[in-house]
């Protein structure tokens, strides 16, 4: 399921549609957790940052494992220096700088394409543990 990220508003349904679909995944509490937020980290990126984008929810599998997979996309400027973008302390809005480096450490997965002028997309999985 694909979740426009444009206002605010957008925003908060995006929370609900994680959260649900952690609890369909049959997350644990911190897990929940650890997804909605790193979720709500990505899509605010991409609305502050990225000028708005979508927020794509999938449920990945392997050797029988269940997965949520989280692909965020925006058309927005792109980040210019990754490496640096992905440290904690880095920020461009002001913030306290551990969003997108802070998501990749609440997923087990996590994957960022971006350039210049290009936009990005982020791609972060959370497996369950069996």
């Amino acid at each position: 399921m694909t979740y426009e990220v444009r206002t605010e508003e957008d925003l908060l349904e995006v929370r609900h549609a994680v959260r649900a679909a952690t609890v369909e995944v049959g997350f644990g509490l911190v897990d929940q957790t650890r997804v909605i937020t790193a979720a709500s980290e990505l899509a605010r990126n991409a609305f502050v940052h990225g000028g708005g984008g979508t927020l794509t929810i999938d449920y990945p599998r392997r050797s029988g494992a269940r997965g949520l997979r989280l692909v965020v996309k925006d058309d927005g400027p792109g980040i210019a220096d990754l490496n640096t973008a992905l440290q904690d302390g880095f920020t461009t809005g002001g913030g306290l700088g551990h969003g997108l480096g802070g998501a990749r450490r609440l997923m087990d997965d996590f994957a960022v394409h971006s350039s210049s002028g290009e936009g990005t997309i982020v791609i972060a999985t959370r497996w369950r543990a069996r």
